[in-house]
């Protein structure tokens, strides 16, 4: 495990400490979870875009060929 010293606004160290407290976590378990769901949300990011980089208009049509045509369920109307 690493140690970083970090610089971060007195307002943004006020809210985390608030928001720890109010997790009943550390400031460190707080930071550690919100840049591992950032790190996350990027990755995601990264492989839809290489997945979609793959993608066939065509293979797409023809699935949706496959699909019964039937009315929509309660609810998800236009």
């Amino acid at each position: 495990m690493s140690t970083m010293s970090l610089r971060i606004p007195d307002s943004y160290h006020k809210r985390l400490r608030e928001l720890a407290r109010r997790e009943k976590v550390s400031i460190n378990q707080l930071i550690t979870a919100a840049l591992g769901e950032k790190l996350s949300a990027l990755d995601t990011e990264e492989y839809l875009a290489q997945r979609g980089a793959k993608a066939s208009r065509k293979n797409f049509l023809q699935a949706l060929k496959r699909v019964p045509t039937a009315p929509p369920d309660a609810g998800d109307e236009l």
